[in-house]
Parts: C-alpha cells; sequence; structure tokens
C-alpha cells in the first residue's frame, strides 16, 4: 500500500466515506510498482467540484511520484467515485509503461519460449 497519501479537496468538502474509498483505490496501486519504487512512492490527490451553476460535475486528478517519474492522471465525470476510478485506470497503464521502461526483463518474458517452440516444430518436421 502506497503509506503517504494526501487528499486535497478544492471547493469540495472530502468526507469519510470519500477518503476511505480514495485511499483504497490509489493506495493498490503499489502492485504495479516495482519493488524498488514501492518504499518511496508518494500520491497527491486532488478532488475538485466544478461547474456548480449547471449541475455538479466531478474532477479528480493523481499525481504520483515514483522514482524517475511523475506519473499524472485527471478526469472529471457526474460522480466523484466514478472519477477516482477513472484515474485509478489511466495510472495502471502508465504504471505498467513504467515497469517494462524501468525493468529490461520485463515484457521479454515469453520471447525465449516462442524461439524455443519454433525451433522444436523445425526439428520435428525434419
Amino acid at each position: 500500500m502506497i503509506a503517504s497519501i494526501d487528499i486535497d479537496g478544492v471547493k469540495y468538502e472530502v468526507n469519510e466515506a470519500t477518503k476511505k474509498y480514495v485511499i483504497r483505490k490509489i493506495g493498490r496501486l503499489d502492485r504495479y510498482l516495482p519493488k524498488h519504487a514501492r518504499k518511496s512512492a508518494t500520491a497527491d490527490v486532488k478532488l475538485k467540484q466544478v461547474n456548480r451553476d449547471h449541475g455538479n460535475k466531478y474532477e479528480a486528478e493523481v499525481i504520483l511520484n515514483v522514482p524517475e517519474k511523475r506519473l499524472t492522471a485527471k478526469d472529471s465525470t457526474v460522480n466523484m467515485m466514478a472519477a477516482v476510478d477513472i484515474v485509478e485506470a489511466k495510472l495502471v497503464a502508465q504504471l505498467r509503461k513504467y515497469k517494462e521502461h524501468s525493468m529490461t526483463h520485463v515484457g521479454n518474458r515469453r520471447l525465449m519460449s516462442r524461439f524455443k517452440r519454433s525451433q522444436r516444430r523445425i526439428q520435428l518436421e525434419n
């Protein structure tokens, strides 16, 4: 679980249920981090309420600080919980790319097995 999560509300009062939901969703993102980055990862969450005159619209922005990189995701929807879910999905995609880039062996796992299978096929045909 990401230890340092700062939750701020801009023109939005963050209640206890929303706080727990954000901590549960954003805190679990450490699953997608490489092991060397788990201890130093921090998250800044900004929850905003915009467009009050024309209906409530909620915006969630998460800035995730990992070693050598800063990942950001932002989305706005009609419901605050839905905005947090969408931002979490965006961050998962960014974290997968970060992990592939920072760890050279991730992403190449099936390359050798494909090569071995093709060699076996060639040997069986001959």
